[in-house]
């Protein structure tokens, strides 16, 4: 499941939500549902919680609202519903953006972990690190972390 995060952005406007579902089918996923939400916690876990109920659902990847301007709020949001959390991800996020941007990369609040089962990535909306969290990090990943899930 995709979710994109986004006061502005519409699904033809979406370039970032758009990028996360070509290079997963393009690596042989699936997308069983994506969604374009406003940056309000209450609906971005309504969504959340919606795609847990899916079968179909085994991963979420979430877009947007990941940086400290007031109508941020997607980390929160996925922060409080996280019962594992996956440190690394969002730390070797952080320093493989500043590798490429230097020190606006601590104001990235990328997470991911565990809930219900189900991993939940969080991620920036920017197509940029998008692009860099998709190919650096979770493509590379998701087939193991679903593995090591199905124990």
């Amino acid at each position: 499941m995709v979710i994109t995060c986004s006061d502005s952005r519409t699904p033809e406007t979406d370039t970032s939500g758009q990028l996360i579902m070509r290079l997963l089918r393009e690596h042989g996923h699936e997308v069983a549902a994506y969604r374009l939400v406003k940056d309000e916690p209450a609906e971005i876990r309504k969504q959340i919680n919606a795609g847990l109920k899916d079968k179909a659902v085994q991963a979420i990847i979430i877009n947007g609202g990941t940086g400290i301007s007031r109508r941020d709020s997607t980390f929160e949001a996925v922060d409080a519903m996280l019962e594992k959390r996956l440190d690394g991800f969002g730390e070797i996020f952080r320093y493989l953006t500043y590798k490429e941007i230097g020190s606006p990369a601590i104001m990235s609040r990328a997470t991911a972990g565990l809930v219900r089962g189900r991993i939940v990535f969080s991620t920036p909306g920017s197509e940029n690190a998008v692009r860099l969290a998709m190919e650096k990090l979770i493509i590379p990943e998701l087939g193991h972390i679903m593995q090591q899930l199905s124990k």
